[in-house]
């Protein structure tokens, strides 16, 4: 996985224009597990989209949702 010193700051995206990026971190990361799904698991090609979500979400989510997608009970999208 990325270090912290090579995350990127995600892209300015209109469809969260406020302050609380709650939505847009949610957004970002199941934009990443979708990418995943649809190329095999291949972590090289989803790259960015997984460092987006990184750069705009916390930490413990990120680890909470992995660990739900590992045990087979995220919410957002599925293996």
């Amino acid at each position: 996985m990325n270090s912290r010193e090579d995350l990127k700051t995600t892209p300015v995206d209109p469809r969260f224009p406020t302050q609380n990026q709650t939505q847009h971190c949610w957004t970002r990361y199941n934009e990443w597990a979708l990418c995943l799904k649809k190329n095999d698991d291949d972590e090289d090609v989803c790259k960015s989209a997984r460092s987006y979500a990184k750069s705009l979400c916390p930490g413990s989510w990120i680890e909470k949702w992995d660990g739900e997608r590992d045990e087979g009970n995220f919410s957002g999208v599925q293996k």
